[in-house]
C-alpha cells in the first residue's frame, strides 16, 4: 500500500514536470532557463526532504515504517506528525519512544495524524486568499510592520520547538513515567551547538545555498551523538531522571 501511494505521488510529480516543460516551450521560455529552474528547485527541495526522512525514522521507532512513510509522502512535517502522534499516545498512557503494539492505540494515532492534516486542505481554498491579502497588506505598509511579521513567525516556530525542548528535558508522560535522561539532553545540546556553528559558518563565508541544509545536518549530528554515546558509554547513556 505504501509503495503504491509513493509511486502515485512520483508519477503525479513527473506528470506536472512534463506538462510544465511543454507549456514553458509554448510560451517561449528557453531550455537553459527551465533546466536551471529545475536544478535549483531540486537542490532546495533536498534539504526539507532530509528533514522528512529523519521524521520517518523517528516515528518508525514506535509506529513502524509504513504509516509514517505514507503520511510524510503525501503531506506532513516534523512538527505536526510528531506532536499528533505523541499527543494521541499520551492520552492512551503510552509514549512515542516505545513500540506501539496495541491495535487500538495504533488506529487512534493514525486517525489523529490524518484528521488533523485534512483541515488545511479544506480551509486553504476558501480562506488563504483573504488571509494572504489581509496579512500581506498589513505587513507591507511599512518596514516596521514587516519586522513585526517576521517576529510573529519566529515566535510561533520557537513555541513549537520549546514544546520539544521541555519534553527532552522533563520527559514526563501522561502516566507519570519519565523517559528523558542523559541521552536525550545530550542529543539536544549537540544539535543546538551544531546548528549554531553551521549557521555562523554559512553567514561568515556567505554560503547561502548551503544554509537550508543546516537544520537537517544538525539533526543528523545529534542522532550521531546518540549512537556514539550509546556505543562507548552505555551506562551513562542509560541514566534517566528519577
Amino acid at each position: 500500500m505504501a509503495i503504491f501511494i509513493v509511486v502515485f505521488i512520483v508519477i503525479q510529480s513527473v506528470f506536472f514536470i512534463v506538462k510544465s516543460w511543454k507549456h514553458g516551450k509554448e510560451i517561449g521560455i528557453s531550455k537553459e532557463s527551465m533546466k536551471n529552474t529545475i536544478f535549483s528547485s531540486a537542490l532546495f527541495t533536498f534539504a526539507p526532504a532530509i528533514s522528512i526522512l529523519v521524521t520517518v525514522i523517528v516515528l518508525a521507532n514506535s509506529l513502524g515504517i509504513v504509516l509514517p512513510w505514507i503520511r510524510l509522502t503525501v503531506i506532513g512535517n516534523l512538527a505536526y506528525e510528531t506532536v499528533a502522534a505523541e499527543n494521541a499516545l499520551s492520552a492512551l498512557g503510552g509514549t512515542i519512544n516505545s513500540e506501539v503494539t496495541d491495535p487500538v492505540s495504533f488506529t487512534t494515532v493514525a486517525w489523529a495524524m490524518n484528521i488533523g492534516a485534512i483541515f488545511p486542505l479544506l480551509l486553504l481554498p476558501f480562506a488563504v486568499k483573504k488571509l494572504q491579502k489581509t496579512i500581506g497588506g498589513a505587513i507591507s505598509k511599512s518596514e516596521k510592520s514587516s519586522k513585526i511579521g517576521d517576529i510573529i513567525s519566529a515566535a510561533a516556530f520557537i513555541g513549537i520547538i520549546s514544546a520539544f525542548l521541555s519534553r527532552s528535558i522533563a520527559g514526563l508522560s501522561s502516566d507519570g513515567r519519565t523517559d528523558a535522561g542523559v541521552l536525550s539532553v545530550t542529543v539536544l545540546i549537540v544539535s543546538v551547538v551544531a546548528m549554531i556553528i553551521l549557521t555562523k559558518i554559512c553567514i561568515k563565508f556567505k554560503l547561502s545555498k548551503i544554509e537550508p541544509f543546516t537544520m537537517p545536518l544538525s539533526m543528523f549530528i545529534g542522532m550521531g551523538s546518540a549512537m556514539i554515546l550509546t556505543h562507548f558509554l552505555p551506562d551513562i547513556a542509560a541514566i534517566v531522571w528519577r
